[in-house]
């Protein structure tokens, strides 16, 4: 099991969804998981620690039931990758046993948050899915640049459409516009 952190959430541009992208604690190691918007918010009101709803959350029901009946929240764990359908297990120990609850990835990421226990990924997952920053990207961040380097390849005829699409625009300022 590797322990990952949250790195943060990010916003698809293209639909509802949300990508919760989490970090190997012990490398460069990310994994990117997309959840659906009310997960997404959930995770994020515990995080930046803004007041709670008036009424409890699905997540806060979940932690509150665990305990009323004597168990706590141990860590969770996503545990399998199948069909790019991401699995997960609640580790809840009750009464000096430890029982395994399947889970929804999002649902156990904000279950853990509000428990403040460790998110774990097994291997296999990771092996499957993380993705690693290109050295070459970060190096550009580090030194604040977006311009291709020396090194970089540019293929320009691949770029003829987006071209043709701008020489194709009426930029000119002098001429009327019907909309004014």
């Amino acid at each position: 099991m590797i322990e990952v952190v949250i790195d943060s959430i990010r916003v698809s541009l293209t639909s509802q969804h949300r990508v919760v992208v989490l970090k190997d604690s012990n490398s460069d190691r990310f994994l990117p998981i997309w959840i659906g918007p009310f997960e997404a918010d959930a995770i994020t009101i515990e995080l930046q620690e803004m007041p709670p709803p008036p009424r409890p959350m699905t997540h806060d029901l979940l932690k509150s039931v665990i305990r009323e009946l004597g168990g706590r929240v141990v860590h969770v764990l996503i545990s399998d990758l199948k069909n790019d359908v991401y699995y997960a297990r609640i580790v809840v120990e009750v009464n000096d046993r430890q029982v395994e609850i399947d889970s929804r990835s999002s649902d156990a990421i904000a279950l853990a948050v509000r428990a403040k226990v460790p998110i774990f990924v097994a291997e296999a997952v990771m092996d499957k899915a993380a993705i690693e920053p290109d050295e070459d990207v970060e190096q550009d961040l580090v030194a604040g640049t977006d311009q291709p380097t020396e090194s970089e390849n540019v293929d320009e005829s691949k770029l003829s459409a987006f071209a043709d699409f701008i020489n194709s625009l009426d930029l000119d300022p002098d001429e009327d516009d019907d909309n004014n």
